[in-house]
């Protein structure tokens, strides 16, 4: 339960690539299990612990490697991928913070000791009004809310719970206080692209358990007197499912070690496609027994479908392409139209614009 999390805490040290190796590997096993793991590791504990004082460690992190669950809470009812639009108040009061508000699909929230809650203490500056808070979830004013009965958690992750939870003035010491008041939008940021790499993963495990699946299956089932591993058409199939299953590995892989907003999203936004892509063919490959509870096909086949936490795969496409050089020199141009005369003319060449956008980028 702490991977990443330095030894003098209890944690292994390990990389986010182990980690992740790990993730995939539990998720091949358990899709459940994989998932408490990820978002535990990568959203909770390896915050806390690339990110918290020596006070904030030992409070909210050490009893965290050996079995306590901590949790992070950014959506809102009106707030999910829009974070500067968050509504939960944070307010100063003497030596502590005051907080107010709503979350919602906190992952493990039920089970869980502590949370990770961004709120703002000034809407007005929009993202750089944003604070991030270590809560207990016993504190006074944590209101758990009922287990949501939505299909990622009821047909799929069925040991995976997620609710809302509400703060009614909830007060907290200012050594609670992640970072600096101001630095919670950045901190989330930073976090979710760790957090995509950990989801990735986890679809690889699920892609990896629908193609050992489908290989046992057709090597038993004898159809018009050989295997089905014989057929062309299987044979196809699970060509296909393997090369599915190894891009999005290797995706997944570069992220854990060279991570970036990039590299994460494109991880996770592959990884969950090939995950419902293989669990597809491992149906088509078992017939009729593929929809059948009584084999482990269906139970692949369902549990990609949830692919939204914590990003959906229409703003996976929307972050990856923010983050390619040409919208980025667009918005460069668009913000500091003022300085840069746009006139490829002899007095103004190519050359010397680029330089012009290079110097206001840096």
């Amino acid at each position: 339960m702490g991977a990443n999390v330095d030894e003098e805490y209890g944690g292994l040290g390990l990389d986010y690539l182990s980690l992740a190796i790990a993730v995939e590997e539990l998720s091949r096993g358990c899709a459940s299990t994989g998932m408490i793991v990820s978002i535990h590791n990568f959203l909770y504990a390896n915050l806390v612990n690339e990110k918290g004082t020596q006070e904030q460690k030992e409070q909210f992190l050490r009893d965290f490697t050996k079995g306590s669950i901590g949790c992070f809470s950014l959506s809102e009812p009106g707030a999910g991928s829009d974070v500067a639009s968050i509504k939960t108040k944070a307010r100063e009061d003497g030596n502590y913070w005051v907080l107010r508000g709503k979350k919602s699909w906190v992952s493990s929230a039920i089970e869980g000791s502590a949370t990770i809650v961004f709120a703002t203490f000034d809407p007005e500056l929009k993202h750089k009004g944003i604070a991030c808070f270590l809560v207990p979830l016993d504190a006074e004013g944590v209101f758990r809310g009922k287990k949501e009965p939505i299909i990622g958690v009821s047909l799929c992750h069925r040991a995976v719970t997620a609710c809302d939870l509400t703060l009614e003035d909830v007060r907290i010491p200012k050594s609670y206080v992640v970072g600096e008041p101001g630095d919670g939008f950045r901190i989330a940021m930073e976090q979710l692209d760790q957090g995509r790499i950990g989801i990735a993963a986890h679809a690889v495990g699920i892609a990896q358990a629908a193609l050992d699946t489908a290989i046992n299956y057709a090597k038993e089932r004898v159809a018009f007197g050989k295997s089905l591993t014989r057929l062309p058409s299987v044979k196809d199939r699970l060509t296909d499912m393997s090369i599915l299953v190894e891009t999005a590995r290797l995706l997944t892989y570069r992220a854990a070690t060279n991570v970036s907003t990039k590299n994460s999203a494109m991880a996770k936004y592959v990884a969950g496609r090939n995950a419902a892509a293989v669990a597809d063919h491992c149906v088509q490959i078992l017939g009729g027994r593929g929809l059948s509870t009584d084999y482990d096909a269906e139970r692949h086949f369902r549990i990609p479908r949830k692919q939204i936490t914590p990003l959906c795969p229409p703003l996976r496409r929307t972050v990856l392409g923010a983050n390619s050089p040409v919208p980025r020199l667009c918005r460069i141009l668009n913000a500091h139209s003022d300085q840069i005369d746009i006139n490829f003319g002899p007095t103004n060449s190519r050359y010397s614009l680029l330089r012009k956008i290079l110097d206001i980028s840096s």
